[in-house]
């Protein structure tokens, strides 16, 4: 049974396929979110703080880590930043993190200085890419998120997407990374440009799973993008994608009715042992009047925009 371990300085989590879904907490990022970038530029982590203790409270089992604030020199200013940011972070909340950037020094500053086993977020199949990500993932013993495109960008053709991904765990094991190290996310697209695109990702999801027995993630809002009423899309894609075989997603844990889907999938996918995890959650659950929904379903949780995953899953690659 494939198992990625990720771990905090105090708390280690395993990804897997016997193991409840691993949400990781998106909101970190200020990708699309002009308020939290102009903070971050001036040495403003209140949002980023309150972003990491809302989060964990609301059921996030990890939190991703962004600090790409500018596309001016980002080689010279992101990885200082990612720094600042982690380490605030790894101080305040004891779950462990993701450290998301696409500028390869940035990753490994944050590498250096990052307690535990942090999972590396990403490598594509870009071969510049696999040259200078693949050595730090081995020199720092860390997973790995692998994203299924390359040079020619992210392809409509599922197969296309497999091959890729593929090909990362290939080169992957030629530097001595096995691939329980290797977390593929195999690019959800929107459903509402996509008709078939959940259909795709559910058989993506069977090959990755049985051909490379490997761990997946993706954006998980990216299913619903361009539509209205997001949420309701969002949290009925969760418990299919899980069934499909999905282990962790990066996503808005502030989101009750998402969490809710998350919880649920755990407990009828049977990894929510004696539904322990659903009885301490809602025991004191009262539903709204006349059955209607209510926007604070689960203790701890508030709502919250999401940090701009779809953005950056594409960044630079065009769709063929």
């Amino acid at each position: 049974m494939t198992r990625t371990i990720v771990a905090s300085a105090t708390r280690e989590i395993i990804i897997g396929f016997d193991q409840p879904f691993c949400v990781i907490g998106e909101r970190i990022n200020p990708t699309g979110r002009k308020k939290l970038a102009a903070e971050m530029i001036v040495g403003n982590f209140e949002t980023v703080i309150k972003d990491a203790l809302e989060q964990v409270a609301a059921g996030a089992t990890m939190l991703d880590v962004n600090a790409g604030v500018t596309s001016v020199n980002p080689n010279e200013t992101e990885p200082g930043l990612l720094v600042q940011t982690l380490e605030i972070v790894q101080g305040l909340v004891d779950v462990p993190l993701s450290i998301d950037s696409s500028v390869t020094a940035a990753i490994e500053a944050a590498l250096k200085v990052a307690k535990g086993r942090p999972l590396v977020n990403s490598v594509t199949g870009e071969e510049e890419k696999l040259e200078a990500i693949l050595p730090l993932v081995k020199k720092y013993d860390v997973p790995v998120v692998a994203i299924s495109n390359d040079e020619t960008g992210i392809s409509m053709d599922p197969d296309v997407r497999f091959a890729v991904a593929k090909k990362i765990v290939e080169r992957a094991m030629d530097h001595g990374i096995k691939p329980h190290d290797i977390v593929v996310d195999p690019l959800v697209m929107p459903i509402g440009a996509l008709g078939d695109a959940g259909r795709q990702v559910f058989a993506l999801l069977h090959r990755l799973r049985n051909e490379l027995k490997v761990n997946t993630t993706c954006g998980l809002s990216n299913i619903s993008f361009g539509l209205p009423h997001r949420h309701g899309i969002n949290a009925g894609f969760i418990p299919m994608v899980i069934g499909a075989g999905m282990t962790s997603a990066i996503m808005n844990p502030c989101r009750p009715q998402e969490m809710e889907a998350v919880r649920a999938a755990n407990v009828l996918n049977g990894t929510d042992q004696n539904c322990g995890n659903w009885i301490m959650t809602y025991r004191d659950h009262k539903p709204a009047e006349g059955g209607a929904a209510t926007a604070a379903s689960a203790p701890g949780a508030s709502s919250g925009r999401r940090g701009g995953r779809a953005g950056r899953a594409g960044a630079g690659a065009k769709v063929e």
